[in-house]
């Protein structure tokens, strides 16, 4: 008995021991993090949607955790030259980035890329999704998305559609949802800017494909007539359109933004960027001020995130090989 009792009070203190040694490594983020001001980094120019809903989650994100996130724009090619600062940053959860959909679309275009697009990063969760729209003018004669198939498949190639350039999720969806329904669409291509609605305000575009954050005003305003969404059968936001999958189950496309870190952030920072994450957008008004934008707020887990991440660059990858579009 009495080294059986011996026995258990020596592993009782090592068991302790092993607690004492673990708890302030385990704990020590929760406890020492943050210290100073975090840098948020934005890969496009002041005043984009992807900005404006940066601004609008650092300001409450500081106010939860206590310190100062400051917006530190750094646009150029396609969001990447941000994503390159951040992967290099130390990963100490001081630097952090707004990572957009464009982010996957851009890895399934780019011949080469100066880091992984899923393993360098340390992902931290979504903070709105949305789907892409397919609209006509109000007085276009194309009544549906159906009606469009139909009278594509009547004359192939003499409809167009446009988008905000080669290789992006706008114009990598419109070809999956085109290839599905059997038909050809002339795509007109445009660097970003206005060149996309301008045209098919004149009449020169007959479709054009955008994000709902972009297209929500215009819809309000009856500016434009939407056809149809790229939502889940069921989840269509706009009243009375339905989404393409209800026709082509498998075109299903959601655009997002996001949060990451660089790659080897503390895991104990990752959690908690998340948690105080889902009580933001877990906040009436910042929920309605993303609804307003066109979104819907959703704070996914990590692994959810990098989920994501790793199939839309599969599908893209797909779309891009299935169409030869050339690489960048």
């Amino acid at each position: 008995m009495d080294r059986l009792n011996s026995w258990l009070f020596l592993c009782a203190q090592f068991f302790s021991l092993s607690l004492a040694l673990y708890s302030p490594i385990a704990n020590a983020a929760e406890i020492n993090w943050p210290t100073k001001s975090i840098r948020l980094l934005v890969g496009f120019a002041p005043g984009g949607g992807s900005d404006i809903v940066a601004r609008l989650i650092a300001k409450s994100l500081s106010e939860r955790i206590g310190q100062n996130i400051v917006v530190d724009n750094k646009p150029g090619a396609g969001g990447n030259i941000a994503t390159e600062a951040v992967i290099r940053a130390p990963a100490d959860g001081y630097t952090l980035l707004l990572v957009p959909s464009g982010h996957a679309s851009s890895a399934a275009m780019k011949r080469a890329l100066p880091f992984d697009p899923v393993k360098d990063l340390s992902w931290i969760g979504t903070i709105t999704t949305y789907p892409l729209v397919f609209t006509v003018v109000p007085n276009s004669p194309i009544q549906s998305f159906a009606d469009l198939i139909k009278r594509a498949k009547a004359d192939p190639g003499k409809l167009s559609y446009s988008s905000v350039g080669v290789g992006t999720a706008m114009h990598l969806v419109a070809e999956w949802a085109f290839n599905d329904a059997g038909v050809q669409v002339t795509h007109i291509p445009f660097k970003g800017g206005t060149g996309p609605l301008t045209e098919l305000l004149a009449g020169r575009v007959d479709v054009m494909v955008d994000t709902m954050t972009l297209t929500a005003s215009l819809l309000k305003d009856k500016r434009v007539r939407a056809l149809a969404v790229t939502s889940p059968t069921g989840a269509s936001p706009i009243p009375g359109v339905g989404s393409i999958a209800d026709a082509y189950p498998n075109v299903v496309f959601e655009s997002w933004l996001g949060l990451a870190a660089p790659v080897g952030t503390p895991i104990e920072i990752i959690d908690k960027v998340n948690r105080e994450l889902k009580w933001v957008l877990n906040q009436e008004d910042i929920r309605k001020k993303l609804t307003d934008l066109g979104g819907s707020p959703h704070a996914s887990t990590p692994q959810e995130f990098q989920s994501r991440v790793e199939r839309d660059i599969l599908n893209f990858r797909k779309i891009v090989k299935d169409n030869k579009i050339e690489l960048e």
